[in-house]
């Protein structure tokens, strides 16, 4: 039988250095696979980046300064999970990116949307929740009367800065101005001071104003308009964290945590339990 010769193997030094920074750099990277879940281990806690203006989520009361939400609940489901104590790191969809490289939080929780750009940067679990965008504006407002007029010359659109309606509406708006509004300003103030017709927010942030602001009604979009899944967000790199997070979604989508937490929340219109 014929047999192919053997490829000659070089040695020059060029060659050798160059496996030798290959095999640095891939070591390396295998050293931190692990990283995250040994600190949490460790150190007896799991650091929670949660956004604490987030009504149903993670909102913190300016009095009491108690946190309930969805994903305070959950956040505690997970801490029991891992037999672990819970800390809360205030964070923003702003800064949730550096926040979690910067290993200022483990795991960020409070229905982190997935955006491409935020999952070029970040891993995410599984979905567990979804919404589409809502218009919140002003009872007997007469700009803005429903979804059709939304788009229309003059008509100024506000969305919070930092979050995934902030794209979305610059993209789809054509002839309405786009306000972009940051902290401490607020798309409430805002569109009671009569600086804005319409603000574009989530169906948790609405729940906010329809149960506390009898001012306010909500405009639907006629038909899906750009739905969204949540998911919970970590930073890239470690796989074994980044599965024991999913695990515990998977876990609450069966157990049916999930879904008496969404319950309890007025949450379960866009709970995904698979």
């Amino acid at each position: 039988m014929n047999r192919l010769p053997a490829p000659r193997i070089s040695r020059s030094p060029l060659l050798l250095m160059g496996l030798a920074l290959l095999a640095a750099t891939f070591g390396a990277g295998s050293a931190q696979a692990g990283e995250v879940q040994a600190r949490v281990k460790a150190s007896g806690t799991v650091k929670v980046c949660i956004w604490p203006d987030y009504y149903g989520v993670s909102l913190r009361n300016p009095r009491t300064q108690q946190l309930t939400g969805i994903d305070i609940d959950l956040s505690a489901e997970l801490g029991r999970d891992l037999k672990v104590k819970v800390e809360y790191v205030d964070s923003s969809f702003a800064t949730l990116v550096a926040d979690l490289k910067s290993d200022r939080c483990d795991v960020a929780m409070f229905a982190v949307g997935m955006l491409p750009q935020r999952m070029e940067q970040l891993a995410f679990t599984r979905p567990y929740m979804q919404s589409d965008i809502y218009g919140v504006t002003t009872k007997g407002n007469q700009v803005v009367k429903g979804w059709e007029d939304i788009d229309k010359p003059g008509v100024a659109v506000a969305v919070q800065a930092g979050t995934f309606m902030e794209p979305v509406m610059a993209a789809a708006l054509k002839n309405a101005r786009l306000v972009r509004v940051a902290p401490p300003a607020t798309r409430e103030r805002e569109l009671e001071a009569g600086r804005v017709d319409v603000f574009m927010t989530d169906y948790p942030y609405s729940r906010r104003l329809l149960d506390n602001a009898d001012w306010a009604t909500l405009i639907s979009p006629p038909a899906p308009f750009s739905v969204l899944p949540y998911a919970y967000a970590m930073k890239k790199g470690d796989s074994a964290w980044a599965e024991a997070v999913d695990g515990f979604v998977a876990r609450i989508q069966r157990d049916g945590r999930l879904e008496a937490a969404a319950r309890k929340h007025g949450l379960s219109p866009i709970v995904r339990l698979r």
